[in-house]
């Protein structure tokens, strides 16, 4: 059974559209603004990535024909949501540790507590969609949105779900940056991933998914399994031929959990250029930190 991505939604400054994530990031670019997307209803008290994922969910659920004016245009349980983010709420959890330290439980906010749960992007875009198909949130390191990918994709193929809404988000805020030492993307982008009947415009096919405990190895098996491929997806989201030396510029702040999912966002932009080449996807880190990778083939134009 075939998996496609059938939406997509994009939530990062200065992009508006796919194939913007395949140039140059744009220099100081304007910060996203959730409520002139999205309105301001629903948003006080949600943390930055809540916000931030929202605003790609309700534009992912769009394009692929899922949310009309009036609500979901589908049963919600057979929707579900993961999400992908290693910072997403930890300034609300660091806040909250200083303040009990400080004050003790009672100086807690009874507004503000509810977003130390790390599943709470999840949660708030399930309430707010009324998704109600499989929920769960993936923190996992720098192969974290790939990951989510593969999970949202078996959820697909075990038919526990038509739909599967993927966010890949991170917000930019000091206690992030400290983290990760710099800056961060704050934006991400959402994808909906559905059974290939189940859609009225396959974008993009997901092909082979591999993990293993290195990039080379990784590498390695995605050409083996699926050769043919004009090049590979980069961690600046570039497209890089297969010949070439991989890349590092990370021009659009640290993506951290969002990229491998913007990554798959970026190969829509390839299929909408026209080319229909495969593609790799590859995350990982340093020597001995695991790597995952995943083939990605464009359906062909869209009806």
């Amino acid at each position: 059974m075939s998996v496609v991505i059938s939406g997509i939604g994009l939530a990062l400054p200065g992009v508006t559209a796919p194939a913007d994530l395949l140039r140059p990031a744009p220099a100081d670019p304007a910060p996203v603004d959730p409520a002139a997307l999205i309105g301001k209803k629903g948003l006080r008290y949600k943390d930055r990535a809540t916000q931030l994922a929202l605003c790609m969910a309700a534009a992912a659920l769009r394009d692929a024909g899922l949310l009309g004016e009036d609500g979901p245009a589908v049963p919600g349980d057979r929707v579900g949501v993961v999400v992908s983010s290693n910072l997403g709420n930890v300034d609300t959890v660091c806040r909250a540790v200083e303040t009990i330290a400080k004050e003790g439980t009672a100086g807690l906010s009874p507004m503000d507590t509810p977003n130390a749960s790390s599943n709470i992007t999840a949660s708030e875009t399930a309430i707010r969609f009324d998704l109600r198909g499989p929920n769960l949130t993936v923190c996992n390191g720098i192969t974290s949105g790939l990951d989510a990918v593969r999970w949202a994709s078996l959820v697909l193929r075990s038919g526990r779900a038509d739909h599967m809404l993927v966010l890949g988000v991170e917000p930019d805020n000091p206690v992030a940056r400290s983290l990760v030492g710099g800056p961060v993307v704050d934006g991400g982008a959402g994808l909906v991933l559905s059974r290939a009947g189940e859609c009225a415009r396959p974008r993009v096919e997901l092909g082979p998914a591999v993990r293993s405990a290195s990039l080379s190895t990784c590498a390695e098996r995605l050409s083996d399994i699926a050769p043919g491929a004009a090049g590979w997806l980069t961690d600046d989201l570039a497209v890089v031929p297969l010949e070439a030396d991989h890349l590092d510029l990370r021009g659009r702040g640290e993506c951290s959990g969002a990229l491998g999912v913007l990554q798959c966002a970026a190969a829509v932009g390839w299929a909408e250029s026209g080319r229909t080449e495969p593609l790799y996807a590859l995350l990982g880190g340093a020597a001995g930190e695991p790597a995952a990778g995943l083939v990605l083939t464009p359906c062909g134009p869209a009806s």
